[in-house]
């Protein structure tokens, strides 16, 4: 114990020390990117009745727009790590970002629906190479002792951009037009690229291993169908539906092929090896579950506030400007607190705040107080601020260097697919709530019982922490007094 506690004292000093000016750069060049892609997942959400009078296509057709994005994105994020050792993590990145903003600006100019879903599509694969490898870029260049720092400071634009996104389209949409919640990305993207070509060490790939292609097919089409599957769930509210459950047992089954091809291979697409590291399980079981409490959570205030309330997009994005402070808050505080308490202790934290806050959204009304759910949401943003960026932090301190490729790539699918299958589960509920819903009280009702539900599912994902927590003190007791800093794969 006297060693595990020199070695925290020693983090908690080196953790100290100011950022390098090319780890600072790596921040806000990883943060631009990450702004794009999680923007674009929620943004397009508000303006699908807008794109639908404008190609004059129904909303189910629509619907694509928003689920060939997700659905892409889902598909590429497995083969990111491969990629970056190949050619480079710095190459890959700004190529994905120029590849982003280009197809941006041609979402904007489209003619035809169709044209539209087909650059949806491609705008999706870029937006999962920008989420994993922006990650691999500040673990290349950080060490364990500042991680927790370094990953609060680019976690902020991470959680926020979801909040924030239906009302910055709700105010691109009542302006200038639909078309601009694509042209947005253009300047974004732009000084992302010329930053990170001047301020961004290279990188070189390497042959290295043979694509394991026979993987990627299984995990990749795994992904596609369990994210379609919950999509149509999120969609339909028809838990039932052949539509969403063939497709969800399909994809299960073929990641099930996947892991066991992945145990048996001599190079597999993803090392799956990793989870036989205790505290890195623990953390990934912690953002898989608290990935469906915070972003599965985040889609039942504003249908409240737009069905319930009668509020614009536009309003009810803005009433949601609260939630936002409280996960920047949190966020800036999760770095200082896990260097200080342990990134389990954090999340633990994290997690209590979030359920507690959600409590008092289980007996919304029809009249329910604004500053009410205001001062409510202000605290659930802090506790997904603690939660969320402490797992990740956890996870990547764990591991060896060499594995970073391979770790990215897993937190990231973790993190969507709980955040689906947390969507899924809460637009079932309400939508069995509101079929017997005639009056605006039924419907706050209807709201109330899914918000119960939320506070289960934030449970569920604190019990993890506890697990993370144990390990991660087992871990320091065991570790040696000094550790090699995360530099590079």
């Amino acid at each position: 114990m006297a060693d595990a506690g020199r070695r925290t004292g020693q983090e908690q000093n080196r953790s100290r020390v100011p950022f390098s000016p090319e780890l600072r750069w790596s921040i806000v060049i990883s943060a631009l990117g990450a702004i794009m892609s999680l923007l674009d997942s929620t943004i397009v959400n508000v303006a699908l009745h807008e794109l639908s009078a404008h190609f004059d296509a129904s909303l189910i057709t629509i619907q694509w727009v928003v689920t060939s994005y997700l659905l892409a994105l889902a598909a590429v994020i497995p083969v990111t790590g491969w990629a970056a050792r190949r050619t480079g993590a710095k190459r890959l990145y700004l190529g994905a970002v120029a590849v982003f903003t280009v197809v941006s600006l041609l979402c904007g100019l489209a003619g035809s629906v169709e044209q539209l879903i087909a650059l949806r599509v491609v705008q999706g694969a870029a937006g999962g190479v920008i989420a994993s490898v922006g990650q691999m870029l500040l673990v290349m260049r950080a060490d364990r002792a500042n991680m927790a720092r370094v990953m609060s400071a680019v976690g902020v634009p991470m959680i926020i951009a979801p909040i924030v996104g239906p009302a910055v389209g709700g105010l691109l949409l009542d302006g200038p037009g639909w078309e601009w919640i694509f042209f947005v990305n253009v300047p974004v993207g732009i000084v992302t690229v010329l930053l990170g070509r001047r301020f961004l060490a290279p990188d070189e790939g390497r042959p290295g291993q043979p694509l394991d292609v026979l993987g990627l097919l299984l995990i990749g089409a795994g992904m596609v169908g369990i994210t379609y599957g919950l999509a149509e769930i999120g969609a339909r509210g028809d838990a039932g539906s052949p539509r969403a459950l063939v497709p969800i047992l399909a994809g299960a089954l073929l990641t099930a092929a996947f892991a066991a091809h992945a145990l048996r291979t001599p190079h597999p697409l993803l090392d799956l090896g990793l989870y036989r590291t205790p505290a890195f399980a623990s953390a990934c079981l912690t953002t898989l579950c608290s990935g469906g409490a915070v972003f599965g959570g985040m889609i039942l205030l504003p249908l409240y506030l737009q069905t319930v309330r009668a509020e614009s997009a536009l309003g009810a994005g803005l009433l949601m400007i609260p939630q936002g402070f409280g996960a920047a808050v949190g966020m800036y505080l999760s770095g200082r607190a896990t260097d200080r308490l342990g990134a389990g202790a954090t999340a633990l934290i994290g997690g209590v705040a979030m359920s507690l806050s959600s409590i008092p959204l289980a007996f919304l009304t029809g009249s329910t107080s604004y500053w009410l759910i205001g001062a409510v949401t202000v605290v659930r943003g802090v506790g997904i601020g603690l939660i969320t960026m402490p797992a990740m932090t956890a996870a990547f301190r764990a591991l060896n260097p060499a594995k970073v490729n391979d770790a990215a790539p897993q937190l990231n699918m973790l993190q969507r697919v709980g955040g689906s299958v947390g969507t899924a589960i809460f637009a079932v509920v309400l939508q069995w709530h509101l079929d017997d819903a005639s009056t605006p009280g039924d419907q706050a009702a209807a709201y109330g019982t899914a918000f119960w539900w939320v506070v289960g599912v934030t449970l569920a994902a604190t019990v993890p922490t506890v697990l993370l927590m144990r390990n991660e003190r087992r871990d320091a007791a065991a570790a040696p007094a000094e550790e090699q800093p995360l530099k590079s794969t």
